[in-house]
């Protein structure tokens, strides 16, 4: 994909353009500048000048390619969350997703190869919201509907390197995260931020402004979470299939309890798993407890990626599934509360 900045900023060579561009893009999906002035920072490691930086996130932001700049949450620290599935006639398959995403506590949603063919994410405040999406979802659609609360967290995502295709490796806690009680000001500062940075030279007092504080008490309570766990990571939050990995597949499989924690542990290793997880089994209706998601620039290549997990992990004498994405309907950030109108 053709990363290109409008021909009017564009004040180098193409190739040393096309270079910052693609550090830009690449080294700042984590450990993102927690400064007033961020972007600055940003425009002279990468050699770009601050306009640059904006006009070019913006532009990312406007066709697809970036998500949003700012935090990515830890499910488990605050609010609840669950991923969820139906089975929907495939004539009305569109129908019924657009009733899905409709929810504003659905962030993504995509059809997948599989007789339980809708595949969503609910994200709300507090337990009793997701269900109350979950029973809504239901009545409208008239689909059958499962739900797959995560259990164990393997790897946590930290980005992917776009350049050679590896990932930032890191293992989740192992000891149970606890949700944190957010004061009326923090909850305020989580609403402003779900949506991402706006892209101003200040963002943080933008931010600031907006929910009636000063910009260090954004910055430090920013900080805070990083340390408490809370934010996974802060920065730039790309789109794998606008950068050309299109084939996209989740990979189930039924493990003993027993084991599946050491065989998680395990998966969690292995270079180029996006995600890896224990999730609650729906009964005989979906057996699987044993989560991880591949990408890559097409099927055959996932495919020769699964074939190697369930080899190298010791996977291949468990029931297994691979549902790869065909549409996606809906991909944003988690919003556990509605947002904060701007000032």
């Amino acid at each position: 994909m053709l990363l290109a900045m409008p021909d009017r900023t564009v004040m180098q060579p193409p190739e040393a353009a096309a270079g910052a561009q693609l550090k830009l893009l690449n080294e700042y999906q984590r450990d993102f500048p927690l400064i007033t002035r961020p972007f600055a920072r940003i425009a002279r490691e990468t050699g770009l000048d601050e306009h640059q930086v904006l006009t070019t996130l913006d532009e990312w932001r406007g066709n697809g390619t970036v998500s949003r700049v700012g935090p990515v949450f830890a499910p488990r620290r605050i609010g609840a969350s669950t991923l969820a599935a139906l089975k929907a006639p495939p004539r009305i398959l569109d129908d019924i997703a657009e009733m899905v995403s409709m929810h504003a506590e659905v962030n993504h949603n995509y059809a997948r190869e599989h007789e339980w063919n809708l595949w969503f994410v609910v994200t709300a405040p507090d337990a009793v919201s997701v269900a109350r999406v979950l029973r809504q979802i239901r009545r409208d659609t008239g689909c059958e509907v499962i739900a797959l609360p995560l259990r164990s967290e393997y790897h946590i995502d930290l980005g992917f390197d776009l350049v050679h295709g590896h990932r930032t490796t890191a293992r989740a806690p192992r000891v149970p995260m606890r949700p944190v009680d957010m004061s009326v000001e923090q909850s305020r500062l989580l609403k402003a931020l779900q949506g991402g940075l706006p892209l101003v030279s200040r963002p943080f007092a933008s931010v600031a402004h907006r929910i009636g504080v000063n910009e260090r008490t954004v910055l430090d309570q920013i900080k805070a979470w990083g340390d408490e766990g809370v934010i996974k990571r802060f920065g730039v939050v790309v789109r794998h299939h606008e950068l050309g990995y299109r084939a996209n597949a989740m990979c189930v499989w039924n493990v003993p309890d027993a084991l599946v924690e050491a065989m998680g542990a395990r998966l969690a290793g292995v270079e180029r798993v996006n995600l890896c997880y224990r999730r609650e089994r729906a009964g005989s209706e979906w057996p699987y407890n044993l989560y991880c998601m591949l990408h890559g620039k097409d099927r055959d290549e996932v495919r020769e990626r699964w074939e190697q997990l369930r080899s190298d992990c010791g996977l291949r004498d468990y029931a297994s599934a691979v549902l790869f994405s065909t549409k996606r309907f809906k991909q944003c950030g988690a919003h556990y509360a509605r947002e904060v109108a701007h000032a």
